[in-house]
């Protein structure tokens, strides 16, 4: 019965669940494998593209499985980043372009590549395809990179720039030509009184002043307005001495006829009256009326503007007192600096020109007056003052302005001022040899006028120079002449150390190429 039980209770076997699962595990896992492989195989390979051919332009016969020309990439700014991808340039982060069938990269897949350099650190080079630190790969140097081209001027080396790449940078040239240079030194000025047009109202005695005619500063004046007019007794004692005189001069002639004794008394007291700057016109009406005022009003000398003043009504002024300034200002001076290297050019009645922001469009002329015998020895400056005409009173004095000085001209080659890279030491312009080559070149310059500038040395009658675009020019001839400086040495790296001898004497063989790439470098 119990056997009976066992039969019908027993089920048949079934599949395993578990070695279901290990075949599926074992089939994953080979699936797996071959895909890593491949995988692996893969990224070496791109790995090496990009350190070769990414940066490297590829070879003329590159074509795709159906034999069609592949597009290639390039980066504007560094020829030598070529890739089969859009993408960015390792060096400068600027945009790739495609590269034309037929245009350079035929050429360029025949150079010679001489080693590697790191993007981020020129000084870094291999003689193999690497990556630096940040995983970035290193960039061929071509023999013709690394020469550099023939260059005149030290640390900088001739570039190449194909025509698509002159326009993407909006790179431009302008001729060397044969003109009228000089004659024109342009230098800033500021406008300042002519202070030979001051004038300095005073009193010669102490005095009240009981009205005001002129009570601002800046006010305009003409000559004989009256200015302000006091009550002195000084002044009224020296006007009833001058009708006394008057009398007794017409009493002596009177009785005895001596007429002219009394001369005497009325000369001294009109004297004195004039020394008190009491004006003309008034002595001849106190000698006419005979009767003294007690207020005596002063006038302006000449005309101009008040820029000080110095009185108010009810005040007292003590002898010597100065009341009012006058300023004639029809005619004003500018006083400019002129560089010691500029000085020969200036000489007395040299006519210059005068623009202000206040009056665009608009020139003043006048001429040179003065040059100052001192210099400067902070500026390294010599004052030069010139005389301006200025009726209308539109030059105002602390005006800044832009003065050009006219002198002779003289033929000589001139180029664009925009043309000249100048560090101080040295003044540099980078000339166009055809066919997209660009040298720097070490010129002398000579008088400029601020447009155009002189050129004494160095260039040539219809040459052409870059006058936009050549600091982008410049920063990749200096890239340039530091790559060819590095490649100059042997082995385009540091210089191996020497094998050190074995035990029986002979020296050992050198390290493999991968640890002394590692040992050139720092490893990683």
């Amino acid at each position: 019965m119990v056997t009976e039980m066992t039969s019908e209770t027993s089920t048949p076997p079934q599949p395993s669940g578990r070695r279901f699962g290990v075949g599926a595990v074992l089939l994953v896992a080979v699936a797996t494998a071959a895909v890593s492989v491949g995988a692996t195989l893969l990224l070496r390979h791109a790995g090496s593209g990009a350190a070769s051919g990414a940066t490297a332009p590829v070879a003329k016969d590159a074509k795709d499985a159906k034999g069609e020309q592949k597009p290639q990439y390039q980066c504007p700014m560094h020829p030598t980043i070529v890739q089969d991808h859009p993408g960015d340039c390792p060096i400068c982060g600027m945009k790739l372009v495609e590269v034309k069938a037929g245009g350079t990269g035929g050429a360029k897949a025949e150079r010679k590549i001489l080693f590697y350099r790191s993007p981020m650190d020129p000084k870094q080079t291999s003689p193999t395809p690497r990556k630096d630190e940040m995983g970035m790969d290193y960039v061929p140097v071509y023999s013709d990179e690394a020469g550099g081209g023939e260059a005149s001027v030290e640390g900088l080396a001739t570039v190449n720039i194909d025509p698509a790449r002159q326009q993407l940078i909006g790179l431009k040239t302008a001729s060397v030509t044969r003109g009228p240079v000089g004659g024109a030194w342009r230098t800033v000025g500021r406008v300042a009184i002519d202070e030979t047009r001051v004038k300095n109202v005073n009193i010669k005695i102490p005095a009240y002043v009981e009205r005001i005619y002129v009570d601002f500063v800046g006010k305009p004046v003409r000559r004989g307005e009256p200015l302000f007019s006091v009550y002195s007794p000084e002044l009224l004692a020296a006007q009833d001495e001058l009708l006394l005189a008057l009398r007794t001069q017409k009493t002596l002639g009177e009785a005895k006829g001596l007429g002219d004794d009394g001369q005497a008394l009325v000369t001294a007291a009109r004297r004195r009256l004039q020394l008190w700057d009491v004006p003309e016109a008034e002595i001849r009406r106190l000698e006419r009326t005979g009767e003294p005022v007690k207020r005596l009003t002063f006038y302006s000398p000449i005309s101009g503007v008040v820029t000080k003043k110095n009185v108010v009504e009810g005040a007292k002024l003590d002898a010597g007192a100065i009341p009012y300034e006058l300023v004639d200002l029809s005619e004003v001076w500018v006083l400019a600096d002129v560089y010691e290297s500029e000085l020969r050019h200036v000489r007395l009645g040299m006519p210059a020109t005068l623009a202000l922001d206040a009056f665009p469009g608009r020139t003043f002329t006048g001429r040179v007056s003065f040059v100052d015998p001192l210099l400067d020895p902070k500026t390294r400056t010599v004052k030069v003052r010139l005389a301006f005409p200025n009726r209308t009173g539109e030059l105002r004095p602390e005006m800044f302005a832009e003065v050009v000085l006219q002198g002779a001209t003289r033929q000589g080659l001139r180029v664009p001022a925009d043309a000249v890279i100048d560090s101080g030491t040295q003044a540099v312009v980078f000339v166009s040899l055809g066919d997209g080559k660009f040298q720097p070149r070490e010129v002398k310059l000579g008088d400029s006028n601020g447009q155009d500038v002189e050129v004494v040395s160095g260039l040539r009658d219809g040459e052409q120079v870059v006058t936009r675009a050549n600091f982008l020019i410049d920063s990749e001839s200096r890239l340039r002449a530091s790559l060819a400086a590095i490649g100059a040495g042997p082995g385009s790296g540091p210089a191996p150390r020497p094998a050190p001898a074995d035990s029986k004497g002979g020296a050992q063989s050198p390290a493999p190429a991968q640890g002394a790439e590692h040992a050139g470098h720092g490893g990683r």
